[in-house]
């Protein structure tokens, strides 16, 4: 601990406490009240992730959503699609457009119109869909920086390569076949 007057800095580890969240403390006390190694239940790290944003659900949401009803070959109104899929139906309106400016999903309109896949849910993959909102499934900034060092960069490209690759292998087919495999198991 560092002393600064009458107020010390308690500097913990590493480990369980991030520098931002040093804490000051008065000596009156022990070391061992203050310590975060010494706290039953010490704080780790926050965890900073590689996350999509939730529209890429949301549109995934949407296609599966059609992919349901693709046999019937009529148009979902975006109200039931929204509702079916939990997702909100104003948002879901901007997002079935950028999925049918990609050629992923087609409107009718009309008494009975609405949306429809513009394909079968065998020929439309995660993939498509996350680059329909997103364009790149995964990006870095490392990949166009001429800073990086050409091995970093490598590695980047293989990870964006690995990622599009995964993300290209699994259509809505798959998806529609798994989740009525779900349905057929019995429980014992």
């Amino acid at each position: 601990m560092r002393r600064f007057g009458s107020i010390g800095i308690d500097l913990g580890t590493r480990t369980t406490e991030p520098e931002d969240q040093l804490r000051p403390t008065h000596f009156g006390g022990s070391a061992a009240e203050h310590s975060p190694i010494a706290s039953p239940t010490p704080r780790a790290y926050p965890c900073s992730r590689v996350k999509l944003p939730v529209k890429s659900d949301y549109a995934a949401r949407a296609v599966i959503g059609l992919a349901r009803h693709f046999h019937t070959g009529e148009a979902m109104k975006v109200e039931v699609l929204a509702a079916e899929n939990g997702v909100p139906a104003n948002y879901l309106v901007q997002i079935l457009i950028e999925l049918k400016a990609r050629d992923l999903v087609k409107s009718r309109r009309g008494k009975e119109g609405g949306y429809l896949l513009a394909r079968p849910p065998s020929k439309i993959t995660l993939g498509d869909v996350l680059r329909a909102v997103h364009g790149e499934v995964f990006d870095s900034p490392a990949l166009t920086d001429g800073q990086c060092p050409p091995e970093l960069r490598a590695a980047w490209r293989k990870l964006q390569q690995a990622v599009n690759a995964a993300a290209d292998s699994i259509t809505f087919q798959q998806l529609l076949d798994e989740g009525a495999d779900k349905r057929e198991m019995y429980y014992i």
